[in-house]
């Protein structure tokens, strides 16, 4: 059964989190995007995005070509919804399609159907809203018979102007975790993960998408404004169970369950949960990570050349005009390549955007 979702509540606890983060004024800066996501967004509703995004203007000023996303699900998307979101000023939609298959999607507990997903993109281009982004797990375990083929193929049919995917990812305390450690799913194939993940690169790339970042393809320059902002170190405020924010140099992010966030903002506590300031060892790594993550390429040093060669030797990079840019295959060694770049100890493979979908 779907939980209902409390919006009145939501809505106020948001807006008094709003003033307490504020102090009362208003942001000093124009946003020159806005996110609506880390949930469902979708089910608050048109009037709720409208109140969201009212509570949003009255407290900064958002420029008048804004990129404002909206992350929803397919079941909550009409043509009535999308043209009341239009309305409020949301002019780009994040679908969450994860797969066209409907045995996938019953695994993954999803609310939605493969048939659901394209009259999601109809609803939305009739409301009026053309930027649009759908989101797609590859990875998934081999007893699901998912064909990643045919997940792209469809996916390019709709012709969206922007493609999301992330390899399914097992993170602790899920379901997909209980269900690894108990053998009743197999953990992650690694071959599989770089196979999938290379072919969506060609099989997108063919179809007239740039491979802009690790996780993303954009059409005719429409990137994702948004997350582009992370990539070049910008800085960002969060609201919200799990919002994150990065001012001044400092990492903040909120407690994570939602009736712990309301109860603390409501009592008029700080729903902040933990704190970070980087060193300097820290920001070098970023920067570079940072750098790699994106076709824009970072910026190499001299020094940098021996470990560079290397790099390109194995078909893993290319530098031009002094700009460091990784291949496909580079990015799957992302974690590793970016450290030891920066000369640290981290390593990691498989690493593939800024969040991870899981079941």
């Amino acid at each position: 059964m779907r939980k209902v979702t409390p919006v009145a509540e939501f809505l106020e606890a948001v807006t008094i989190e709003l003033n307490q983060t504020l102090g009362g004024a208003r942001l000093p800066t124009t946003l020159d995007t806005i996110y609506l996501g880390g949930g469902t967004p979708s089910r608050l509703g048109p009037e709720g995005v409208r109140a969201l995004l009212a509570a949003v203007n009255e407290r900064a000023h958002v420029a008048s070509d804004a990129e404002v996303t909206i992350e929803a699900n397919p079941e909550d998307v009409n043509a009535d919804a999308a043209r009341e979101w239009r309305r409020a000023g949301v002019n780009r939609v994040s679908l969450g399609a994860q797969s066209f298959d409907d045995t996938v999607l019953e695994w993954m507990h999803r609310n939605h159907g493969a048939a659901d997903i394209g009259r999601a993109v109809h609803a939305l281009r009739a409301g009026g809203i053309e930027n649009l982004s759908i989101d797609l797990i590859f990875a998934l375990p081999e007893f699901l018979n998912r064909s990643w083929s045919t997940d792209l193929d469809k996916a390019i049919e709709l012709a969206t102007p922007h493609v999301s995917m992330y390899g399914l990812t097992v993170e602790p305390r899920t379901p997909l975790a209980r269900w690894t450690d108990s053998g009743a799913v197999p953990a992650g194939d690694e071959d599989k993960y770089a196979d999938e993940f290379l072919e969506a690169d060609r099989r997108l790339s063919a179809a007239g998408f740039d491979h802009y970042e690790v996780s993303n393809f954009a059409r005719d320059g429409m990137i994702s404004r948004h997350n582009s902002a992370y990539w070049t170190g910008a800085e960002y405020l969060g609201v919200g169970p799990s919002a994150h924010s990065l001012i001044g140099g400092e990492r903040r992010w909120n407690v994570a369950a939602y009736e712990a966030w309301k109860t603390r903002v409501m009592s008029g506590e700080s729903p902040v949960a933990g704190r970070e300031t980087l060193d300097d060892e820290q920001r070098d790594l970023e920067r570079v990570y940072l750098g790699l993550r994106t076709n824009r390429g970072y910026s190499s040093a001299p020094t940098d050349m021996p470990t560079i060669a290397r790099w390109i030797d194995s078909g893993w990079g290319s530098v031009s005009d002094g700009l460091l840019r990784l291949t496909p295959a580079g990015w799957l060694r992302l974690d590793s390549l970016a450290a030891s770049l920066a000369g640290t100890s981290a390593s990691a493979n498989y690493i593939t955007g800024h969040g991870t979908p899981s079941a």
